[in-house]
């Protein structure tokens, strides 16, 4: 079977443990993205079947219309926002889906946390630059933690606020209040409580059609001028332009954010402003995440090829000739 994996950014993929799964298979990886069609076909025209690296290329009708020989897709993760997973069913190719961890991203997210209130990437440029000591930092203890979606990553991102000796306080959905609660934690009245009384704002909720823009302008200037806001989930989680608008005129005062509203980045109004500390998309890269999401789409591929499909998204197109 011919394996294409696409946007593999630091040629990482075959560096893994679980790589040896693909062992017999002819593997093509692409380590830049593209998203002109016509470059997508050529790279996928002879592909049977697709690994893709979380939603780093868009699976179309158009593309996939182009793509006779494709007999399925597996997905490193769950999150399938990027696939048009009917267009798929129509096209008989199924899209498996597998596992991941949450603690990259939680430890992304502490790490981003420490580093826009310790302002750390601004003095290591002025320490290199010959400058001493030009930023004045905040510390953690005794201030307030809000997490907004208090899942997997939330509860993680939770203790490490309680570890830091923080107030942690959640809002979500009723299943997160519920969670939050029985692990101790407190819960706000509502959205805009959360966007008040934060001192530290942490974002851990699932993109979809109801969370799309789910935090406004109104939420982001109604936070403290001295807060700071931390994005690792998704970029669109926050309306469309409310964040840098709300930055450049002082409510919240900090923002670190991983990800955008198209990636790769190369240019962008956040990467400007001097109260943003910014990365490029790495909450899930690092090697033992990466050995855990390929290990589990390597092996939903192989369950699949040896006739025990599992996590099958669209099951109907098993059958679809």
């Amino acid at each position: 079977m011919h394996i294409v994996i696409p946007d593999d950014y630091q040629d990482a993929v075959r560096t893994l443990d679980c790589f040896s799964q693909l062992a017999g298979h002819t593997v093509t990886i692409y380590t830049d993205s593209v998203t002109d069609i016509d470059a997508l076909v050529e790279r996928f025209k002879d592909a049977d079947a697709l690994v893709l690296i979380r939603e780093r290329t868009a699976i179309t009708e158009a593309l996939l219309a182009r793509l006779p020989k494709l007999k399925l897709i597996s997905q490193t993760g769950r999150g399938i926002p990027h696939i048009d997973v009917p267009a798929c069913t129509r096209h008989g190719v199924p899209v498996l889906v597998g596992g991941g961890s949450p603690y990259s991203t939680a430890e992304l997210t502490w790490g981003l946390v420490l580093a826009a209130t310790r302002h750390i990437p601004q003095e290591v440029e002025n320490l290199k630059a010959g400058r001493w000591q030009r930023t004045f930092g905040v510390g953690l203890h005794g201030r307030t933690l809000g997490i907004f979606g208090y899942g997997s990553i939330g509860s993680i991102v939770a203790n490490y606020g309680r570890a830091f000796g923080m107030n942690v306080v959640a809002w979500g959905r009723s299943g997160s209040l519920e969670r939050a609660q029985a692990d101790g934690y407190g819960v706000v009245s509502s959205q805009r409580a959360l966007f008040e009384q934060a001192d530290v704002l942490c974002l851990h909720i699932k993109l979809n059609a109801e969370t799309r823009g789910i935090v406004t302008l109104d939420d982001l200037q109604a936070m403290k001028p001295t807060a700071l806001i931390v994005n690792t989930s998704r970029a669109d989680l926050i309306a469309p332009g409310a964040l840098v608008a709300a930055l450049q005129a002082g409510r919240p005062g900090y923002a670190a954010v991983d990800v955008f509203e198209s990636e790769p980045v190369i240019d962008h109004p956040l990467l400007h402003l001097p109260n943003v500390v910014a990365t490029p998309h790495l909450g899930y890269v690092e090697k033992d995440s990466y050995e855990t999401y390929f290990g589990a789409a390597f092996e939903q591929l192989s369950n699949f090829l040896s006739g025990k499909p599992a996590s099958v998204v669209n099951p109907e197109a098993v059958t679809r000739p």
